[in-house]
C-alpha cells in the first residue's frame, strides 16, 4: 500500500473520497467542514443522500455516493463517527476499516479527508491497513485483482505529524499482516523447519536470531518439547530472537509462543471434521513473532526476547503414547495422559528456558491452548492468567485500546492439586471441567517467580467472527495487544 499525506487545501480529484459525519444528540448526521464543502461542490448531493437514506452517522456506518455528478471522483463515502464524545482509538480503527472496505470496492485510490479535530489519523489508517488484507497466495485460476485499493491519500491540517505517527504505527500493522500470513499458510508449506528458516530474515531489522535444532535441544534437555514432535518427519526447532533497543543493562520483556505447525492430536487423534484448521495451532507463536517484528521495525526503545517452540504433532510408530512419562528441561517429569494436550508440553520447556537464560522482568506467553477457553469466553475475548496482579490492569487496558479485549481467568491451589499424579511430578490433564485453568496451572509450574502472563487465544486468533478489521480466517489477535502492552509497560 502506498500512503501520501496532503494539506486540506487540496481536494481529492480522483478515486474514492471519504468524508466524515458526526451524530448529534438528536441522532442526526452532521457533516464536518470539509464534508460541507464537498456538499456544496456537488449541488447538495451529500445532504440529500443523507436525508433520503435516513443516515444517522452511527459509528463506522457508511453511505456511498457512486460517481457524484459534477466531479471526476469514482465515489464519495460518508462515514459516521457516532457521538464525538464517545470516540476512542478502537472506534476510530473500526471507522477506518469500514470506510476503506466500502471505498476499495469502487476504486484503487482511497482518499481520507480528515477535517474534524477529534479524529486521529493513525487509528483510521490502522483500520484501513488491516481491512485491506487478503489471503490469496495460492489462487491462480480465479485470483481476484479487482476491488483492491493500492493507494491511500490523507488530507489533513497536520500532515507532517500525521505522517510521522503513521510511519511508526505502520510497522504494527505490518506485524499483524505478517502474522496473518503465517497462520494462513498450509502446513505442507509452513512446517517447523521452514518456519524456523523464515525467522532468520528478522536479522535484517535488527533482531538477533538463533536457531536450535533437535541436536542442540536434546543436548540441552528439552525432553518435553521434543516428545511432542517425535512422531513427525520434520525436525523440531526452538527459535530465539533478541531485540535490544533499550538500555543494555535493562532486563528484557519476554514473549513466548506455542508453534505447533499442525496438530493432529497425535495418538489421541482429533476427529477429522475441522482438523484442517489445525494448521493455525501455531497462532500463539505468530502473535509474539508479529509483536517483536513490529517493535524492532519501529525501533522501540525496549529490550525484548522472543522464544518460540516449533513442532508438528503427528501419529506414527515413533509418536509419544498416552501414559508415557517424559523429563522436561526443568527436571520435572510429566505424565502425558493425552497427546492432544501437547501445547503445554512445548511451553513448559521454552518458558523454563526463557526465564532461566534471560531473567526477564515480565514473561508473556501466547498459545491456542484449549477449546475450553472458547467455551468460557467465545470468540471475542482472549483469556489470560497471571501470577502478578499488578499486570492485570495493564493487560486489560492494552487490549481495550487496540480492540483485542482480554479477560482474566483464575489460578488457585485447588486446581493445581488436581494435576498431581503418582506416576510423575505432574500430569498434562485433569478432569473435563475447567480445562483452560488446568492448562494454566500446569504452565505455572515452569515459570518460578518470574512475573508472568499466559494468554489463551484459541477462540480469537483464527476462525472467529468477521469484524471491521478482519474479513478473513486468521485475525492475528495478540500482535497489537502485546505490542501495546510492552510499549506502555516501559513508560511506567
Amino acid at each position: 500500500m502506498k500512503y501520501t499525506f496532503k494539506n486540506l487545501s487540496e481536494a481529492p480529484s480522483k478515486g474514492a473520497a471519504v468524508y466524515f459525519a458526526r451524530q448529534n444528540n438528536q441522532e442526526e448526521a452532521l457533516l464536518d467542514a470539509q464534508g460541507k464543502l464537498a456538499d456544496e461542490a456537488t449541488d447538495r448531493q451529500l445532504s440529500r443522500a443523507i436525508k433520503a437514506a435516513d443516515f444517522k452517522a452511527a459509528a463506522a456506518s457508511t453511505l456511498e455516493l457512486i460517481a457524484p455528478h459534477g466531479l471526476k471522483l469514482d465515489a464519495i463515502i460518508i462515514v459516521g463517527l457516532g457521538k464525538v464524545t464517545e470516540l476512542n482509538e478502537d472506534a476510530l480503527t473500526d471507522i477506518g476499516a469500514n470506510a476503506f472496505g466500502a471505498a476499495q470496492k469502487i476504486s484503487e485510490r482511497v482518499n481520507f479527508v480528515v477535517g474534524h479535530e477529534s479524529i486521529e489519523v493513525d487509528p483510521i489508517l490502522m483500520g484501513a491497513a488491516l481491512r485491506g488484507y487478503k489471503w490469496d497466495k495460492y489462487q491462480t485460476v480465479k485470483k481476484v485483482t479487482k476491488g483492491r485499493a493500492n493507494e491511500i491519500h490523507v488530507y489533513s491540517d497536520n500532515q507532517a505529524a500525521d505522517k510521522a505517527a503513521w510511519d511508526s504505527k505502520q510497522h504494527v500493522a505490518e506485524g499483524v499482516l505478517y502474522a496473518r500470513d503465517l497462520i494462513n499458510e498450509p502446513s505442507n508449506e509452513l512446517n517447523p523447519e521452514t518456519y524456523a528458516q523464515r525467522l532468520r530474515e528478522f536479522s535484517k531489522i535488527g533482531i538477533e536470531v538463533e536457531l536450535l535444532g533437535e541436536k542442540e535441544l536434546t543436548k540441552l534437555g528439552f525432553g518435553s518439547l521434543l516428545s511432542v514432535g517425535q512422531g513427525s518427519a520434520y525436525e523440531s526447532h526452538v527459535v530465539v530472537m533478541q531485540y535490544n533497543g533499550g538500555d543494555k543493562n535493562d532486563a528484557p520483556i519476554a514473549l513466548v509462543g506455542k508453534g505447533v505447525t499442525f496438530d493432529t492430536g497425535g495418538i489421541s487423534i482429533k476427529p477429522s471434521a475441522g482438523m484442517g484448521d489445525m494448521k493455525g495451532d501455531m497462532g500463539g507463536s505468530a502473535a509474539v513473532v508479529g509483536a517483536i517484528r513490529a517493535l524492532a521495525a519501529r525501533k522501540a526503545k525496549v529490550n525484548v526476547v522472543c522464544v518460540v517452540g516449533l513442532v508438528e504433532n503427528m501419529p506414527s510408530s515413533t509418536a509419544t503414547k498416552p501414559g508415557d512419562v517424559v523429563t522436561s528441561l526443568s527436571g520435572q517429569t510429566i505424565e502425558n495422559l493425552n497427546t492432544d494436550a501437547e501445547g503445554r508440553l512445548v511451553l513448559a520447556d521454552i518458558l523454563w528456558y526463557t526465564q532461566e537464560r534471560f531473567n526477564p522482568k515480565v514473561m508473556l506467553n501466547a498459545a491456542t491452548l484449549t477449546g475450553a477457553i472458547v467455551v468460557a469466553l467465545g470468540v471475542h475475548y482472549g483469556g489470560f492468567f497471571t501470577n502478578d496482579e499488578t499486570l492485570v490492569a495493564k493487560m486489560k487496558t492494552a487490549g481495550d485500546q487496540v480492540g483485542e479485549p482480554i479477560w482474566q481467568m483464575p489460578l488457585h491451589k485447588f486446581y493445581d492439586k488436581k494435576i498431581d499424579t503418582p506416576n510423575a511430578d505432574v500430569k498434562n490433564m485433569a478432569d473435563r471441567w475447567g480445562g483452560a485453568i488446568y492448562a494454566a496451572q500446569f504452565l505455572q509450574r515452569f515459570v518460578n517467580d518470574t512475573p508472568w502472563v499466559h494468554v489463551d487465544l484459541a477462540g480469537t486468533i483464527m476462525g472467529a467472527d468477521k469484524t471491521p478489521t478482519n474479513q478473513g480466517w486468521a485475525s492475528a489477535y495478540g500482535v497489537r495487544l502485546f505490542e501495546r502492552f510492552i510499549s506502555e509497560y516501559e513508560k511506567d
